[in-house]
């Protein structure tokens, strides 16, 4: 009940959008200028202000990080495999697939989720892989899609460069990371800025989901949709767990911690993204669609597994 009781809110404003959307009380150029407004400025925002978040302190292993991103790597891997191989899906469209199959929604879903099942004794762990998750993964995606084959690798890099220097989810992280690196925090007006972007980012970005829904056809994206969801939420954390739990050495709410992340359904930023490269769009919002209401269920199941249910 208390997974159902998360996931439902976030639903919700999925909901919200869609009937504001269908009913005419936001116009498609709103859906759109929610979007860019969400990729350019709530979530760079929301980068900066986790990786300036104050220090918890505490000691993470290799071997935590190997855990998690080794179930990562291996959902995205089979998601763009899958992708591939499916028909009409281009190199662009099966990135995305990957990195949906392997993109947690912790924001949103995670934090207090995780939270309520370990307390404090997860409080570093979770705001460590926190920090590292989302520049990472949205980094790796972006470098990827940015990447244009076909071309000299130094061509390559040189195109991806130029994109990158002006790419916000770039710029977020190149300022969060150096402010993390030298110790530095906002403080007053400036914190009261960036937190209140950051604040607008899971709000305004399930707005936009739902409203985008109205344009795409979800029922025709369902079988793709559910083999992502089913990736998201089965092959990431089981993954995860094994490999926390069974072959690498870690205290077990660590090894909880990095699980329960891994089972969180599709991240609302692979929405953004598709929506940003205009590819994919309706599978990746199907997706996060499905797996957010099937993650009311499967999350009960590893919270019973890990003994905090």
């Amino acid at each position: 009940m208390t997974a159902l009781t998360l996931i439902l809110p976030i639903f919700g404003l999925v909901i919200v959008g869609w009937l504001a959307s269908l009913s005419g009380l936001i116009s498609e150029r709103v859906g759109d200028g929610l979007s860019e407004y969400v990729f350019a400025l709530a979530v760079p925002a929301l980068i900066v202000a986790t990786l300036t978040r104050p220090g918890l302190s505490g000691e993470i292993a290799w071997g935590f990080w190997a855990s998690y991103f080794g179930g990562a790597a291996l959902a995205w891997a089979a998601g763009s495999l899958i992708g591939r191989r499916t028909k009409g899906v281009d190199r662009r469209g099966a990135i995305l697939h990957g990195f949906a199959a392997s993109q947690s929604n912790t924001v949103f879903v995670g934090v207090p989720m995780i939270f309520q099942a370990y307390g404090e004794a997860g409080a570093f762990p979770l705001f460590m892989l926190l920090a590292v998750h989302l520049p990472l993964m949205m980094g790796a995606a972006t470098f990827l899609i940015e990447s244009e084959g076909g071309r000299p690798l130094g061509q390559r890099l040189k195109a991806l460069g130029l994109v990158l220097a002006k790419n916000p989810i770039f710029l977020a992280l190149l300022l969060g990371g150096a402010m993390k690196a030298l110790g530095l925090s906002f403080s007053g007006i400036p914190k009261t800025l960036v937190d209140g972007l950051a604040g607008t980012a899971s709000t305004c970005a399930l707005i936009a989901l739902g409203a985008g829904l109205t344009r795409y056809r979800v029922l025709h994206d369902l079988p793709g949709a559910s083999v992502v969801a089913a990736l998201k939420l089965g092959v990431h954390p089981l993954a995860v767990y094994l490999l926390a739990f069974h072959v690498f050495m870690m205290p077990p709410a660590y090894a909880g911690v990095a699980t329960l992340f891994a089972a969180m359904p599709v991240g609302i930023n692979a929405y953004l993204l598709a929506a940003r490269y205009r590819t994919e769009q309706g599978l990746v919002a199907a997706a996060v669609l499905v797996s957010t209401l099937a993650a009311a269920a499967t999350t009960v199941g590893w919270l019973l597994l890990l003994g905090r249910g």
